[in-house]
């Protein structure tokens, strides 16, 4: 483990500028480390540890740590506060969406990286933290991407605080850097001491980031990794989940004691085999069927991902089937046997076309050295890749970063929210696409969270920032309250804001249908959506007017989603939701009122809402997007996939590219009322 160093002091300006220089870039390094750490170290629990006990948290300063998936920050925390010997939310918490475990006493703080940008929404400097340090970082997500050019920026403000402190009347003279601190003015962060940074990356090449970051010192730490045996195919795996299955049984009969860890590509597909490695299990002789399995995938509430930590009962094997989320976010104990079966699924976005693809790609190199470490973290183990070794040699170095390849919309209007206007010109390590980002600022423009100068419109775009929502909820919500019917459009966007609803067994699909069907409107799935939580909210009223106890009253709840194929957790995190989101609009000011059961005035809002997401009914019975023209058909999930005739027009939440071209959670609506309720796109189309 490295020592951190103490901040350096600002040396004394001497008359030569070059001196100067130099010092300043000095200092101004020595608070940037890069970290490249192998993969069975971990550094993300005991590093903030070290510099808790090296005084980096004296005057109430915060010691900061981001990870891009929520399980890894809420694992890493509780276990940092086990080895604290100090309860959760005290010294030792953690924050990440719709989830606060933080107290005023919280000194070492695990957040998700989105959860660090909403923060610096209310404190631009970042003024609470001594330290941030950005874990994973090598993932490249999104908001780890924004995250990295955020701070940079906020870094050279509060080091400048420092530099100028003479020289406050002066800061917009030519000597400072328009580019990177023109939303944060050096003479405003006097108060602040200067930011230490420190990037954490497992990735092949540390060196990108220590170039972003204008030479950062970059540290190699060791650690200690078991040696991992390497096996590949001889032909390529045609049916890699037929593989898999066979692999998981060839280890569990044939290979000594230890867990299994097998990589697949979604929930789907971790469900199917789920199912069929219980089926061959009871086929197996007694005393060879002790084989349990757990799931994990990022959809998957928080409760039930921490199954995965439980060790396996005595003389079981544990298989846990995984998405690439267990690659490096979580470390998962037991396990001595990993499966790669190369494969990965990967979305995507065309901001042409507005299509949001999902497809099932090659995963990179990088990916596969991170997954067969899984293997090496207690002892010697084994990574079986169901690919040729040929095939390895030929993969990418490393994935694309999503901020290429995801929709802008969201990560646009937080950065107008910061004070950054100048979009196209901001420090990202990798810039995304011209169009990518203009495509953007058209929709936001069309939503009116910008103005027609392109800065964030007050009230609305400021209202639509606040939210944690994708801007177009954010937009609906403030809609609703204008059409009063800001109750029906809460439920809607907190359901839509979980994994689904509604779950369908595969061998009890009859009975989950006819369920579903006790909930659908043939007016469409956001009514159905509203129904469902207005059934489950009576089922709670009535357990609690008969004053059952709080654990009656869940257990009740849980029993009414059983029998009526309603995912109880997912239900469960919707109220959460719907409970936050609700405090938000109230301080916002917006009325809250409901239209009952007349649902003429919610569908006209949800038309003032996702107009850019309407659809016209074609000849053929598919439909066309009024935006980009795309040919889709309506999810064979939708409660109007089955209804005849179908809708003249629609409206719709996601389009999605699977087999072919489907548009999710769809309301129908009367066409007239696009151009009389969005006239700034409909006006202008026509």
């Amino acid at each position: 483990m490295p020592s951190v160093p103490n901040n350096v002091s600002t040396q004394n300006q001497q008359s030569g500028g070059g001196r100067k220089a130099h010092d300043d870039r000095r200092n101004q390094q020595s608070r940037q480390w890069i970290l490249h750490q192998r993969r069975s170290l971990p550094i993300a629990s005991e590093l903030p540890q070290f510099l808790y006990s090296a005084g980096f948290c004296h005057d109430g300063r915060v010691i900061g740590i981001t990870q891009p998936r929520r399980v890894a920050a809420v694992t890493v925390a509780k276990r940092v506060a086990e080895e604290c010997n100090v309860e959760l939310g005290q010294r030792v918490g953690y924050s990440i969406r719709f989830e606060d475990v933080t107290s005023s006493s919280t000194r070492i703080k695990y957040m998700t990286d989105g959860l660090l940008l909403r923060e610096a929404l209310l404190d631009p400097y970042l003024s609470r933290y001594s330290i941030i340090i950005v874990d994973e970082a090598h993932e490249r997500t999104v908001h780890t991407d924004v995250l990295l050019g955020l701070l940079k920026n906020v870094q050279l403000a509060r080091s400048n605080s420092i530099v100028k402190q003479h020289n406050c009347g002066d800061v917009d003279n030519d000597g400072q850097d328009h580019n990177q601190t023109s939303t944060l003015r050096a003479c405003q962060a006097l108060k602040y001491t200067p930011l230490k940074l420190i990037i954490m990356s497992a990735s092949l090449d540390a060196r990108g980031f220590s170039e972003y970051f204008g030479g950062a010192k970059a540290v190699y730490v060791q650690g200690r990794q078991y040696p991992v045996e390497i096996l590949y195919t001889y032909q390529p795996e045609k049916d890699y989940p037929d593989a898999t299955l066979i692999t998981i049984f060839q280890i569990h009969i044939e290979e000594g004691p230890g867990d299994i860890l097998a990589f697949l590509t979604g929930q789907e597909e971790i469900e199917s085999m789920d199912r069929l490695i219980h089926e061959r299990v009871r086929q197996l002789p007694e005393g060879s069927n002790k084989l349990i399995t757990v799931p994990i995938y990022s959809s998957l509430p928080s409760e039930q991902q921490m199954n995965v930590f439980k060790p396996a009962p005595s003389g079981f094997r544990k298989v846990i089937l995984a998405t690439n989320i267990a690659e490096t976010s979580v470390t998962i104990p037991g396990i001595k046997y990993v499966i790669d079966p190369g494969w990965v699924k990967v979305r995507s976005y065309n901001p042409v076309t507005g299509m949001e693809s999902l497809t099932i790609s090659e995963i990179s190199k990088a990916q596969a050295l991170q997954r067969s470490g899984r293997a090496g973290r207690e002892g010697p183990g084994k990574c079986f890749r169901l690919y040729t070794e040929s095939a390895f040699s030929e993969l990418k170095d490393s994935t694309v970063p999503e901020i290429k390849r995801c929709n802008l919309v969201n990560v646009v209007l937080q950065l107008k929210a910061l004070g950054i206007d100048d979009i196209l010109g901001f420090d990202f390590m990798e810039k995304p696409s011209r169009t990518a980002i203009v495509k953007s600022l058209e929709q936001l423009l069309l939503q009116g969270a910008l103005t027609d100068e392109c800065k964030l419109s007050d009230p609305v775009g400021d209202q639509m920032a606040r939210l944690p929502l994708d801007p177009m909820y954010s937009k609906a919500l403030i809609v609703a309250s204008e059409f009063k019917c800001l109750e029906e459009m809460l439920i809607a966007v907190s359901m839509l804001s979980v994994e689904s609803i509604f779950y369908s067994p595969c061998d009890k699909m009859e009975e989950a249908n006819a369920a579903k069907k006790r909930f659908s409107s043939p007016e469409g799935d956001h009514i159905a959506l509203v129904n469902v939580y207005r059934a489950s909210a009576e089922c709670l009223e009535k357990s609690k007017n008969a004053k059952m106890k709080e654990k009656a009253v869940e257990k009740a709840l849980n029993k009414w989603c059983r029998e009526n194929f309603i995912n109880y957790r997912a239900l469960r995190h919707a109220r959460d939701v719907h409970s936050q989101i609700k405090g938000h609009v109230e301080q916002m000011g917006l009325v809250l009122s409901s239209c009952g059961d007349d649902m003429l005035h919610f569908r006209r809002c949800l038309t003032a809402s996702f107009f850019l997401n309407a659809a016209r009914r074609e000849p053929d019975r598919s439909y066309r997007t009024t935006a980009s023209g795309q040919s889709v058909h309506i999810h064979p999930s939708s409660v109007l996939s089955e209804i005849k005739p179908k809708p003249d027009c629609i409206i719709f939440n996601e389009l999605v590219y699977t087999t072919q071209n489907y548009v999710r959670n769809v309301t129908r609506i009367d066409p007239l009322w696009l151009p009389e309720l969005a006239p700034q796109y409909y006006a202008a189309e026509s």
